[in-house]
Formats: structure tokens, C-alpha cells, sequence
């Protein structure tokens, strides 16, 4: 009997060790950092050629602008504000490497304060539905000091849509969709729950064969 009971335990004690190799094998997939966007390219009224910035000469300046286009909800208005309302337009195409992948129209004069128009054609071909946004206050002058020709403004030099401070942490200033982190906690949940099968399975095996023997 004791013999056998050590033999259970031992079983246990494997099935509970493989299950905690498995979920730790999985963990750093999930962890894994994202990578941050390459670049931007801004065109746009009174840019004779593309503005180019990239995240290993001016860091600050490709977060600060991609932190103005990261934060829209799926759905955006269907309509935005009249032609003669919205002032000079900046198309902000956002880059992975030196591959394009989403591209927003940026509207800082608008009357009403900023606006941004998401096209439902994108440049890495993912769909998406085309809407319009409210932008942050700081639009303007993001885009300033990363080179645009805006004059300056003094009321509005924090973030937020209507003013406030980033919401979001830099490490998911990719707004590319990456679905990597999803699929590795799925993974994650998924085996726990067969651990968690294992053990009760094996450890009801065990205590119906202690009855069974004790019971003879």
C-alpha cells in the first residue's frame, strides 16, 4: 500500500512539473515586447518633400506623432466637419521597417479643434471601416516641432482628446495589429486548463484505486 501510494504521488508530482514547464514555455512568447514603429512620413501644405523620422535619429518626435493616431476606438463619425472648416490637411503614413502599414489624415486647424480622418483603404491592406476622430489638442504642436510649417500655440502643449495627459503606455505605440500576444495567452489559458485536468483526473485515479483496495 505504500508503495503504491509513493507510485501516485510520484505520478502527480510529474504531471504537476510538466504542467508548470509547459506554462513556462509559453510565458515568454507572450511577454515578448513590441517592436516599435520604424518611422513616420508626414506630407502635407507647405512640405515641399515628405518629412521623414525615424525612430533611431528622432525617437521622441516618431512616438509623439504616432501617439496622435494610436488611440481611436474601431468605429469613428461617419462625417467630419465641412471642407471649408478643416484647414490644412497632413497625411501621417506610419511605417514597420520601411514597410507602410496605416495612413490618417491629420486635420490640426480644424474649426472645433483638431481632427483626424482614418481612410478604410490602408497600406498593409488590413480592414478596417474609414471614420472620423477627434484629435488631441497637442496636434498642432506635434507636428510643429517635428517639422511641420504650423505656427505656434501656447494653450495647448500636453496630449489628450480635449486635453489631458497619454493614456497609453509606450510600449504599445505600435498601432500596428498584432495579434501575437492574444494567441500566446490563449495558449497560455489553454494549457493550464488541461494541467488542471491532468491533476484532477489522475488524482481521482488514485484515491478510487485507494477505495477499491481498501474496500477488498
Amino acid at each position: 500500500m505504500v508503495r503504491q501510494m509513493r507510485r501516485w504521488a510520484a505520478v502527480l508530482a510529474g504531471t504537476l512539473a510538466a504542467a508548470v514547464l509547459a506554462l513556462g514555455a509559453a510565458g515568454p512568447a507572450s511577454a515578448a515586447p513590441k517592436p516599435a514603429p520604424a518611422g513616420v512620413d508626414i506630407t502635407g501644405e507647405g512640405l515641399t518633400e515628405p518629412l521623414r523620422l525615424r525612430s533611431d535619429t528622432q525617437p521622441a518626435h516618431v512616438v509623439a506623432v504616432v501617439d496622435q493616431v494610436n488611440f481611436f476606438a474601431r468605429t469613428g463619425m461617419p462625417t467630419g466637419p465641412k471642407a471649408a472648416d478643416l484647414g490644412p490637411k497632413y497625411t501621417v503614413v506610419v511605417l514597420a521597417g520601411e514597410t507602410p502599414k496605416q495612413t490618417y489624415d491629420l486635420y490640426p486647424k480644424a474649426a472645433g479643434g483638431p481632427r483626424v480622418y482614418r481612410p478604410a483603404k490602408q497600406p498593409d491592406g488590413r480592414k478596417t471601416s474609414a471614420g472620423w476622430f477627434l484629435g488631441r489638442l497637442s496636434m498642432s504642436e506635434t507636428l510643429r516641432t517635428a517639422g511641420v510649417p504650423l505656427e505656434r500655440q501656447f494653450d495647448t502643449v500636453s496630449g489628450g482628446v480635449g486635453g489631458g495627459e497619454r493614456v497609453l503606455p509606450e510600449d504599445t505605440m505600435d498601432p500596428a495589429r498584432d495579434i501575437d500576444e492574444a494567441l500566446g495567452e490563449l495558449q497560455r489559458l489553454l494549457l493550464l486548463n488541461v494541467a488542471v485536468m491532468l491533476t484532477i483526473t489522475v488524482g481521482l485515479a488514485g484515491i478510487a484505486l485507494l477505495i477499491r483496495r481498501r474496500t477488498r
